[in-house]
């Protein structure tokens, strides 16, 4: 998936653009991989309220893409222009890994490319792309939805998160947190979170969690359970459920899952230890129980993941088609 192309018109937002061209325009000081090859693709000169791009492709390169990125489409209520529509079609057919940002969702919509998925956009315009789109699968509840090769996420924030999940699934987790750590954005919030929480992952020194949550990555070989947690933070395991809820979109049993599975990635990707060593490291206990909830989680046993990213180290990560 080396080569990515933006599409882009009159009426994108460009917060979205932007992200998209941070994240895959040039590689992290630190990371050795071949990078990705990136072309901004449109029709003449585009606008962007005040802003303006001279695209350096026309909307047709978007069928050479590996992965075609639609940022957010500003104006919801009207249909994107019917040459944006083709050549994203076009694209589609001929193979490419279809991404939309934000509402950007319309878009692949319009060109039937939703159709009979499951996807997602910004929180208040899920009805509105329900209503459009009827044979859409609209969920309004998460930040991003990958269906392989067709991936869609929430608004703003969300935007940056399937943008480093595309990392993630290209380069391994190690290239991914380096590229957040450039970022300065949390490495991993799973597509599963809730769009909306009442409070972000916290980062006062009073607050609850911020000393909680490093104390329980560091001891992740260990076999926590909330009761652990909840001791730990001084509180009841009812409280603790509702300051994680509130701080990060989920419970503490499905957050420390989370760290477990992204420890074994690393692992995985960066040692030769053995799936029983990497499961007593996780904290997971047995290989079996690696194993199921790996699977589970990423749709690949572990013994698989490994085989991948070690292949695509051998080779430099995948070529773009001409």
């Amino acid at each position: 998936m080396r080569s990515v192309a933006l599409a882009v018109t009159d009426g994108m937002l460009h917060f979205e653009l932007s992200v998209a061209y941070e994240v895959f325009g040039s590689a992290p000081a630190a990371v050795a991989v071949p990078w990705y090859d990136l072309t901004v693709c449109g029709t003449g000169t585009v606008s962007f309220g005040p802003f303006s791009l001279d695209p350096g492709r026309g909307l047709h390169h978007l069928q050479f893409a590996d992965t075609v990125i639609v940022p957010g489409w500003a104006d919801t209520d009207v249909d994107p222009p019917a040459d944006l529509i083709e050549a994203v079609r076009a694209a589609r057919e001929a193979g490419a890994r279809m991404v939309s940002l934000c509402t950007g969702a319309f878009v692949l919509a319009a060109a039937g490319i939703l159709n009979g998925k499951r996807a997602t956009t910004h929180w208040a315009h899920t009805d509105a792309l329900a209503a459009r789109y009827p044979e859409v699968e609209v969920d309004p509840d998460v930040l991003y939805v990958d269906n392989g090769d067709v991936l869609t996420s929430a608004g703003k924030a969300a935007a940056l998160d399937l943008c480093l999940h595309l990392v993630r699934l290209d380069h391994g987790s190690a290239v991914a947190n380096t590229t957040a750590r450039r970022l300065v954005v949390p490495p991993h919030r799973s597509g599963g979170q809730a769009q909306f929480v009442t409070a972000p992952i916290p980062d006062q020194d009073d607050h609850p969690l911020t000393k909680l949550l490093p104390w329980t990555i560091e001891r992740l070989d260990q076999p926590l359970t909330v009761e652990d947690l909840a001791r730990q933070a001084r509180m009841s395991s009812r409280h603790l459920g509702r300051h994680f809820r509130a701080a990060t979109g989920t419970t503490p049993l499905q957050w420390l899952l989370a760290q477990r599975i992204r420890l074994a990635q690393e692992l995985l990707e960066e040692t030769e230890e053995s799936i029983d060593a990497i499961a007593t490291a996780t904290g997971m206990g047995t290989a079996t129980t690696l194993r199921r909830h790996f699977n589970r989680t990423l749709g690949v046993p572990p013994d698989a993941y490994r085989r991948t990213f070690r292949t695509r180290g051998d080779h430099g990560g995948g070529t773009g088609r001409p």
